[in-house]
């Protein structure tokens, strides 16, 4: 992989400490649900301002991962270092979005309403609502392009735009880390484009993404890297040199 000039992550409330590398270091991770094993042998280090597409059959393991990166599921071995440290001390720098057909978008809540949701991690038990607050979730609408829709229901919402307001509530927590779990799904071709050139600002701005991906025609246009699996790690880079036909094949079993 290329070395690339790791990009400091913007932190619109500020407070944000660069003294260390925002690096993320996946290192021997093994995951089982009880005595069935999900995940084993991963291991890639990689920094703010990538998009890495996991890539994978089905029951490979690609939404395993993000669930442990983002520390909804236990391991049973290896280690996750966030900025030097175990990712658990700063979780609240992790943001985790499900596959939109697992969530409720009957839940009755506005486009405002959600992404505020994202400013909750950092209130804490005494801390009211603050103008600081209702600022960076202003700030987490217009970057999403969502500031016209902020008073509509949730189950108003086309799927590109469901997608933009989940993206919008992590920006609003100040994430540094965005894991999506299948992300594309279920959009059609202008607005998976448009989501496509979203990831791009969000990474030219200084954020880590990390989202499973199945649509293997359109992985080289939306990501920078490909993290390749099949319950075990097949490789791991940047697109160009790591996604070939016969990483796809290893990985494929074809």
């Amino acid at each position: 992989m290329p070395t690339t000039t790791p990009k400091e992550h913007v932190c619109w409330g500020g407070g944000c400490e660069h003294s260390q590398q925002h690096r993320l270091e996946v290192r021997d991770l093994r995951v089982s649900y009880r005595e069935v094993l999900a995940l084993d042998g991963i291991s890639f280090a990689t920094e703010c301002g990538r998009s890495i597409a996991l890539i994978g059959p089905n029951g490979a393991g690609k939404s395993t991962l993000l669930k442990a990166l983002a520390g909804l599921l236990p391991t049973d071995k290896g280690s996750l270092i966030w900025r030097g440290q175990p990712l658990t001390r700063s979780s609240h720098e992790i943001a985790y979005l499900p596959q939109r057909g697992d969530v409720d978008w009957q839940f009755p809540i506005t486009v405002r309403g959600l992404v505020e949701m994202g400013r909750y991690p950092n209130l804490g038990w005494w801390r009211g609502y603050s103008k600081h607050d209702s600022e960076i979730v202003e700030r987490a609408l217009t970057a999403m392009h969502l500031l016209d829709l902020q008073d509509r229901q949730i189950s108003a919402l086309s799927g590109g735009q469901q997608q933009r307001t989940f993206i919008a509530r992590a920006l609003a927590q100040e994430a540094h880390v965005l894991l999506l779990d299948e992300p594309f799904t279920g959009l059609d071709k202008p607005a998976q484009e448009n989501l496509s050139r979203l990831f791009k600002e969000l990474t030219a701005e200084g954020r880590l993404l990390i989202a499973s991906h199945h649509d293997l025609q359109t992985v080289t246009g939306f990501y920078d890297d490909v993290l390749l699996i099949k319950k075990t790690q097949v490789t791991f880079g940047d697109v160009a040199t790591h996604f070939t036909k016969e990483n796809i094949a290893a990985a494929y079993g074809q």
